[in-house]
């Protein structure tokens, strides 16, 4: 076995720099008679999905089933990892830069799709470095530009191609290239070549002996320089301390191996026609399914249960990619996409968040058009209610405003209206929600209303108790009277008897009550006398209140 009779040692570190997510992803696999590493960097936004990762697995998944140096077959596999990416782009455009490096332990053969670079070290010399699908790049290539300046370049990260790009993505795969011992790699994102030159990536590789010291010193020179914007960087690093030794015999065993195969071909002939049999019958299965998949898919759409029919045209897709029917797997893609983005926008619209929902409706409307598969009337439906409530809100928000201004009584018409029309786009929760703030605003307009009215009555009561001191007591018990008025107006009880014991103390003061003079004789409010034995006769009122 190859791997057994060559060396090749593979040390890593990834970082997310000064950033809290890292969209860089490395693996790597070394088989028997053949080892591919994979390295990307996610350019897009997506905090769900990474598209790093989803391109890296899919390409080593495919290369693990099928291991090969084939050149086309390398690029199969980055167009099928990039037509995942498409598939996929729901939320966001999924994108991603992309560098593959394959070996049979004595040659190797690298793909670029973007910025991901290789370095190639020999004899203590850069011996090469692949080449960035970037327009600094194409600059360089024109001598518009030198070659040294691209890592500075403003046009460095201005991607010509890429994975997810929606058209003519066409990634480069190199010609097979002869290893030999002592040779060193290094495979990085952006994120460090931009901080490290080959230059310096080839002074670090004087004092190390082991791939795991050179990223480390890499990091250290990255890191150094103290950059206030640090982005996400991926370093490998492989020795291959010592290749496989190809047998100059191979080419004779090869074609006898050829010639054998042909021969055993004819011998079992028959037995190749049975499979090819069953492998139709299989596909037919198979091609059943797809249609069978895809048909429920349909009336699950009409039935506006986009859930289910996600589920029946992923089945549908997958089987149609099991039988490598592009022009069907295509089709169905395109319903898989559709159904994704309004079961993503009833998502959305169940949690709250209208403005995401209609964001996917309207993506879903654009990919509708000129269809008459999908229910166009009740999408629109969906992205008029969706924004029927974000008007609501938006009501709802500009009196949370005015409440905060203290602008009670603007509040209260505002959420008058937001209530309204809440009630008549059937937004219940939200109709919830502004009428508690309704029953909140009133409050504070029914607390003003009765501080303002409580001022007014402890006006009134001083103007009272100044007029009692100056000893106009009808006046005071006349603003005694109309401060009582106010007080049990705002039910202030306490207020109120307060208010009853001046006013009865201002009547006393102005009418005041004679004492009796006479015993046994009656005494009249103005002290006047009846004497029961001498009849009726005049009484005046001396000065002690008696009869004289």
């Amino acid at each position: 076995m190859r791997k057994d009779n060559s060396e090749f040692k593979t040390a890593f570190l990834s970082e997310a720099g000064t950033f809290i997510n890292n969209k860089d992803y490395f693996a790597f696999t070394e088989l028997d008679d053949m080892a591919c590493w994979v390295i990307a960097h996610g350019l897009d936004s997506d905090r769900e999905v990474e598209s790093a990762e989803m391109a890296v697995k899919s390409i080593l998944g495919n290369f693990m089933n099928n291991p090969t140096m084939s050149r086309m077959r390398i690029k199969k596999y980055i167009q099928e990892a990039h037509r995942l990416l498409q598939d996929e782009s729901r939320r966001v455009r999924l994108k991603a830069s992309l560098l593959m490096v394959v070996t049979d332990y004595s040659k190797m053969i690298w793909a670029v799709a973007g910025n991901t670079r290789l370095y190639h070290f020999r004899n203590g010399r850069l011996n090469f470095k692949s080449k960035d699908q970037s327009l600094a790049q194409m600059m360089a290539d024109e001598e518009k530009i030198p070659e040294d300046e691209i890592e500075e370049h403003e046009e460095r990260n201005n991607l010509l191609n890429y994975m997810g790009k929606p058209h003519d993505f066409e990634p480069f795969v190199s010609k097979k290239y002869q290893l030999i011992d002592g040779d060193v790699m290094v495979l990085c994102t952006s994120g460090l070549w931009e901080g490290v030159s080959g230059i310096e990536m080839l002074d670090a590789m004087e004092e190390v002996k082991e791939p795991s010291e050179l990223v480390d010193i890499l990091e250290d020179v990255l890191l150094s320089k103290q950059k206030k914007i640090v982005n996400n960087y991926t370093a490998v690093a492989i020795f291959v301390n010592k290749t496989y030794q190809e047998d100059p015999t191979k080419k004779i065993r090869v074609i006898k191996r050829i010639s054998l195969a042909l021969l055993l071909l004819a011998l079992v002939g028959g037995g190749a026609i049975v499979y090819k049999i069953q492998n139709t019958k299989k596909k037919a299965e198979a091609v059943a399914s797809m249609f069978e998949h895809e048909k429920n898919g349909d009336i699950f759409v009409q039935d506006g249960d986009y859930a289910k029919a996600l589920k029946e045209y992923s089945e549908a897709r997958n089987a149609a990619i099991k039988i490598k029917d592009k022009i069907h797997a295509q089709l169905l893609g395109k319903k898989q996409r559709i159904t994704q983005l309004i079961t993503d926008g009833d998502a959305s619209f169940k949690e709250g968040d209208y403005a995401k929902a209609v964001s996917k409706y309207e993506k879903a409307q654009k990919e509708m058009q000129g269809r008459k598969d999908f229910n166009m009337k009740e999408l629109e439906e969906k992205i008029h209610k969706s924004q029927s409530f974000i008007q609501v809100l938006n009501l709802k928000k500009d009196g949370d405003m005015k409440f905060e201004r203290q602008d009670y009584q603007g509040a209260k018409n505002t959420y008058q209206k937001a209530r309204k029309a809440a009630i008549a786009v059937s937004f219940a929760n939200g109709e919830k929600e502004i009428k508690a703030k309704l029953d909140e605003v009133e409050e504070k307009i029914s607390n003003l209303e009765k501080e303002k009215k409580q001022l007014d009555g402890e006006k009134l009561e001083k103007k009272g108790d100044k007029s009692y001191s100056s000893q106009d007591f009808e006046k005071a018990i006349e603003s005694y009277t109309m401060a009582q008025e106010v007080y049990q107006e705002i039910d202030m009880l306490e207020k109120v008897l307060s208010i009853e014991r001046k006013i009865m103390k201002a009547e006393e003061k102005l009418n005041p009550i004679p004492k009796a003079g006479l015993a046994g004789s009656d005494a009249t409010p103005n002290g006047q006398a009846l004497n029961n034995d001498m009849g009726e006769a005049d009484a005046v009122p001396n000065k002690a209140g008696g009869i004289k």
